[in-house]
């Protein structure tokens, strides 16, 4: 018989982190869920993008021409 327990964890706190840090150390029976970030804001890049974005700004500075394919 499978009993799920649901628990809120304020992880600002120290006691927060140390009962975090606790639970993970049992992978086979605790499955912690972490809710989105609601810090992320604004215009995200997927993985190409970003590599786009570097490719160019290197090319710029140092004057020689990178492409990532």
């Amino acid at each position: 018989m499978n009993t799920i327990v649901t628990a809120e964890i304020d992880v600002a706190t120290p006691t927060g982190r140390r009962i975090i840090k606790e639970l993970e150390q049992y992978k086979r029976t605790v499955k912690l869920n972490y809710p989105e970030s609601e810090s992320i804001t604004g215009k995200t890049y997927t993985v190409d993008e970003a590599f786009d974005i570097v490719g160019r700004r290197l090319s710029r500075n140092y004057g020689v021409e990178i492409k990532i394919d």
